[in-house]
């Protein structure tokens, strides 16, 4: 089973990446976790798009979430929502309008997070709620994983430090791999 991940941040160092790093390194066997990147995507600008067709990075992410089994959003949270990048590569990927069916439509997706606050990204979590139900995805509402305190979380090659969170990250995995499973018949 192959899914991909998309993190919601640029930065070098991000938590955010490094949480989807880790979700990969804690797959179930039989499930790859391949990391995508939003990084080199314009702001979206209908001109361009009417005169220039969709960027390559676009059309890039667009196969790879449409030939994956299921779509991991790694969304950081900025003031109490989704990130401005991150949600213009998504607005990016629903272009043309008639890509939503193949890239989006009945595709397994789910949503993590980690913030250097308290609260981690509940509210980035409820805010891709209404970006997902208009994609047509098929949210997968069995688990939740948001870290807050990010700034601790993670040593210096990038793992996570609390035995208990590793273990709420590798059965959120686990769960989700098995959602993608059923969803593809098998």
């Amino acid at each position: 089973m192959k899914l991909i991940g998309l993190s919601g941040s640029l930065r070098a160092g991000s938590l955010n990446t490094k949480l989807l790093q880790e979700a990969g390194r804690l797959c179930p066997a039989g499930v790859e976790l391949i990391e995508g990147s939003i990084r080199g995507i314009p702001l979206y600008d209908g001109d361009v798009e009417r005169d220039q067709g969709i960027p390559s990075a676009v059309e890039t992410l667009k196969d790879q979430v449409a030939g994956s089994d299921g779509l991991l959003l790694v969304s950081p949270e900025y003031n109490n929502s989704i990130p401005g990048v991150f949600k213009n590569a998504i607005d990016w990927m629903s272009r043309p309008g008639s890509d939503i069916e193949r890239v989006f439509a009945g595709r397994p997706t789910a949503v993590i997070g980690v913030s250097g606050g308290r609260f981690g990204t509940v509210m980035a979590q409820a805010a891709w709620l209404p970006v997902l139900r208009l994609l047509k995805t098929d949210p997968w509402f069995g688990g939740r994983f948001l870290l807050g305190g990010g700034g601790t979380a993670f040593d210096d090659q990038g793992r996570l430090t609390d035995p208990e969170t590793e273990r709420m990250l590798t059965e959120f995995m686990a769960g989700f791999a098995e959602f993608c499973r059923q969803k593809a018949g098998g």
